[in-house]
C-alpha cells in the first residue's frame, strides 16, 4: 500500500503493528476488544508525568455512580479546568488507557484535569454517555471550589469519540442552561455519523490504523438504531445552529478517515461566529493524540492543547 503522505515515524509503527499481527478490532467481541486497546496502547502513551495529585472519586448518578479521575498540578487555586472525555469509538478505551494523556496535559497546562469513566456501549447505548458526560460536567462546575477549580474557566474535550462527546456537551449545555464552558478542545472529533462518504473516508479506508469497518462497527454498538445518527447529539455536524458555542480547537490528523467531518465542523462553528482555531497535522495518524511515546507530533498536539488552556482568561 502507498502511503507516501504518511511520516516516516508513522509508516515505521504501521509496519510494527502489521508485522504483530492480530485480528482486526472489528472482528472482536466488545470485551476482547477492550483488552487489546489497552495492550495497544500501554507500549506506546508514553512514560507518564508526574502530577502534585491524582484522586479516584464517583459522581452519585441515579444510573450508576460515574468513575472520574482528577489529575491536580502543582500551582495555587482556582485553576483553569478541563473536563476530559476519552476515546475509543464509544466501546473500548477507559481512565487508564487515557492516563498519560491526561497527566502531560495537566502537567503542560497547569490546569486540573477531570478524566470521565462514561459507560461504553453496547451494553449502554446512545444516549447513555452523553447522559453520563453531561453529569459529570454539571457536577465538575458544582463543585469548582472543593477541586480547586476557576468556575469560569472550565473547559470540556476529548479525542475521537470523546471529541464528538465534548462537541455535545457544548450543545448540550447552551440548550439546557447548563454550565458556562470556557473552550471545546476537539481533537479529530466524530461529528457525523450519519454518513462516511467523505473524501478522507474514501482515502483512507483502510491501513491508515482507524478503517472504515471499525468505524461502522462502532456505530453499529453505539446506536440504537441507524436513524439515531439524525440526533445531533450523536451527530453533531448536523446540528442546524452552532451560534453562542464556545471558543474552539480543533486538531486533525492528514490521514484520518475522520480528518473531513472534523474540519466540516470547525468550519461551521467560524461560520456561526464562533472563535476557532482548527490544525491539520500533516502524515499523522489516528490516533496520533495518544501516542506521544512514539510520535513526536502528539507530544506537539498535546503542547498546543495545553497551551490553549493556559490562555483561558477571566
Amino acid at each position: 500500500m502507498v502511503r507516501n503522505k504518511l511520516y516516516p515515524e508513522v509508516r515505521a509503527l504501521l509496519q510494527a503493528i502489521e508485522a504483530q499481527g492480530g485480528p482486526p478490532i472489528e472482528t472482536l467481541p466488545p470485551v476482547e476488544a477492550r483488552r487489546a486497546a489497552i495492550d495497544a496502547l500501554k507500549s506506546v502513551a508514553g512514560q507518564p508525568d508526574q502530577i502534585r495529585n491524582v484522586e479516584d472519586l464517583k459522581i452519585p448518578h441515579p444510573e450508576r455512580p460515574i468513575p472520574i479521575r482528577v489529575y491536580t498540578p502543582a500551582g495555587d487555586g482556582p485553576l483553569p479546568c478541563l473536563v476530559y472525555f476519552h476515546g475509543g469509538g464509544w466501546v473500548v478505551c477507559d481512565l487508564d488507557t487515557h492516563d498519560a494523556v491526561c497527566r502531560a496535559i495537566a502537567r503542560r497546562s497547569g490546569a486540573v484535569v477531570v478524566a470521565v469513566d462514561y459507560r461504553l456501549s453496547p451494553e449502554y447505548k446512545f444516549p447513555a454517555a452523553v447522559d453520563d458526560c453531561y453529569a459529570a460536567t454539571r457536577w465538575v462546575a458544582a463543585n469548582a471550589a472543593r477541586l480547586r477549580v476557576d468556575a469560569r474557566r472550565i473547559a470540556v474535550g476529548g479525542d475521537s469519540a470523546g471529541g464528538n462527546l465534548s462537541t455535545v456537551m457544548c450543545l448540550k449545555s447552551r440548550h439546557e442552561g447548563g454550565p458556562a464552558l470556557a473552550l471545546q478542545v476537539l481533537v479529530y472529533p466524530v461529528t457525523n455519523l450519519a454518513s462516511f462518504d467523505t473524501p478522507s473516508y474514501l482515502e483512507f479506508a483502510e491501513g491508515y490504523y482507524l478503517t472504515r469497518a471499525e468505524m461502522e462497527w462502532f456505530r453499529s454498538h453505539y446506536l440504537v438504531r441507524i436513524e439515531d445518527a439524525q440526533n445531533p447529539y450523536a451527530s453533531p455536524l448536523l446540528a442546524p445552529d452552532l451560534r453562542g458555542l464556545p471558543p474552539a480547537l480543533v486538531i486533525t490528523a492528514e490521514c484520518d478517515p475522520l480528518r473531513d467531518e472534523s474540519e466540516a465542523y470547525a468550519k461551521r462553528l467560524a461560520e456561526a461566529g464562533v472563535e476557532v482555531t482548527c490544525t491539520r497535522y500533516g502524515g499523522m495518524i489516528h490516533p496520533f493524540f495518544s501516542l506521544g511515546g512514539v510520535l513526536s507530533q502528539g507530544r506537539r498536539a498535546i503542547e498546543q492543547v495545553a497551551a490553549a488552556i493556559r490562555g483561558l482568561v477571566i
